[in-house]
């Protein structure tokens, strides 16, 4: 006999403001997923598995428990997903360092007919930055973080080596740690400048990275993904990209604030960005595009980057030449 499965609500870390609540999860059958260290390679392979056969709770009404200690429902939609978002006060802080507002999300029990995991009590937070921010920073993650070969044929790399490395096989970038640090304190010196990540993959990954994140000491902050598409997907593909969606949206969120963006020449980080930077002009401090030995993708970026001056654009190799650049453009210390 096949156990029967419990249900568990996916939340994933968003940003708002003191004013605006935002939050976005998923509805799913818990599949158990461990992302212990030093896995075999068949416990990665069960893992990502499990991540991408999970099944969600289509339209089933959850509970949001806001910071507030008000409550609000919502219902997940035909994949399991819920988005919420409602202007509401924030308890109030000082707000001079990056603040994370701490709010639970659970399943009206009393229409469930399954088990529920942990309590019916699914933790999450939303980032409201602090009143000292000098800049916000925007980064991709596949090719600019970790390697994952989305620039090669057939992008097989990519697949290989999310499917046969855990996460903490995964390799950082050589110096991103460290570069993205001097990012979060800025000229200040205090830790005030807020990342965001935003990346093609599925959200079916999400603790994956996550994962990887907190063992790499990348700064902390929320992961954007998108919905994981089938061939056989009837729904209407977005007519914005969605890391040109993400952005804007960030952008709008944060109207005061100035951003920098970090991606590779792997995909279409270099339109996308540039694209941004004439939509919102004077809004966007430094563009760094990270090589991946592609020559014709190369070529490419270099003639969009010469032909570009609204914002300093650097093709970088190493993330030294990327580090220099900021403090000579007087970004950090």
């Amino acid at each position: 006999m096949f156990k029967k499965k419990t249900l568990r609500i996916n939340t994933y870390q968003g940003y708002g403001t003191k004013t605006f609540f935002r939050a976005t999860g998923r509805a799913l059958e818990d599949e158990n997923v461990d992302f212990s260290d030093n896995q075999s390679i068949f416990k990665t392979l069960r893992n990502i598995y499990r991540q991408f056969e999970s099944d969600e709770v289509r339209n089933i009404p959850i509970n949001i428990h806001l910071p507030n200690g008000k409550t609000v429902e919502t219902t997940t939609d035909h994949e399991g997903y819920y988005h919420v978002e409602l202007e509401t006060s924030i308890p109030d802080t000082q707000n001079t360092e990056n603040y994370w507002v701490d709010y639970a999300v659970s399943y009206k029990k009393e229409l469930m007919r399954k088990k529920i995991s942990d309590g019916n009590t699914f933790q999450s937070q939303m980032l409201i930055p602090s009143s000292e921010t000098e800049y916000g920073i925007i980064s991709d993650i596949d090719d600019t973080i970790i390697h994952t070969g989305v620039a090669s044929f057939f992008k097989w790399r990519v697949i290989a080596n999310t499917i046969f490395k855990n996460f903490d096989k995964r390799q950082a970038i050589e110096g991103t740690v460290n570069f993205y640090k001097k990012l979060q304190y800025g000229k200040s010196n205090k830790p005030v400048n807020p990342f965001f990540y935003v990346s093609n993959s599925p959200w079916n990954l999400y603790d994956y990275l996550s994962a990887f994140f907190k063992r790499n000491n990348f700064p902390k902050g929320p992961i954007l993904l998108r919905d994981f598409r089938t061939p056989f997907d009837k729904t209407p593909k977005p007519k914005i990209p969605h890391k040109q969606s993400e952005i804007t949206n960030l952008l709008k969120m944060y109207p005061k604030m100035k951003f920098v963006l970090i991606g590779d020449c792997g995909e279409k980080d270099a339109d996308i960005y540039t694209q941004i930077a004439k939509e919102f002009k004077g809004r966007i401090l430094a563009i760094y595009l990270r090589n991946v030995d592609h020559r014709k993708k190369e070529r490419r970026i270099q003639k969009i980057i010469n032909s570009f001056k609204l914002a300093p654009t650097l093709l970088v190799r190493t993330s030294r030449e990327a580090l220099d650049h900021a403090k000579e453009i007087g970004l950090i210390d």
